[in-house]
């Protein structure tokens, strides 16, 4: 039987060709249609300092603006007085609305 003679680099570039030509076909399919981000526009939320009164039992009472922190305290001593249970004033944090600029 005669052998066919075969040069390797032939096959290796017939090879690499196909890889190729693969590689074009895969990168084709890969590019589909982008989708869309589906994630949510972060809403503003801004925090406002207030003075709140509360009572033994942290049970809010009375609740002032941050600058009338003199009638808050007044507030819980009259409280503290009438009542048997003392009274205090805290600093109190609540996100306030914002209403978005219009369009």
């Amino acid at each position: 039987m005669a052998r066919k003679v075969v040069n390797r680099k032939e096959l290796r570039a017939e090879a690499e060709a196909a890889e190729r030509a693969e590689a074009t076909t895969k990168k084709k399919k890969k590019k589909a249609t982008k989708r869309k981000s589906r994630a949510k526009a972060a809403a503003d939320i801004r925090m406002k300092l207030f003075w709140g009164v509360f009572n033994q039992s942290m049970k809010r009472v009375a609740l002032y603006e941050f600058d009338q922190r003199k009638q808050a305290e007044k507030k819980a001593e009259d409280l503290t007085k009438n009542g048997k249970n003392p009274h205090f004033v805290q600093r109190v944090k609540e996100a306030i609305e914002i209403e978005p600029p219009p369009a």
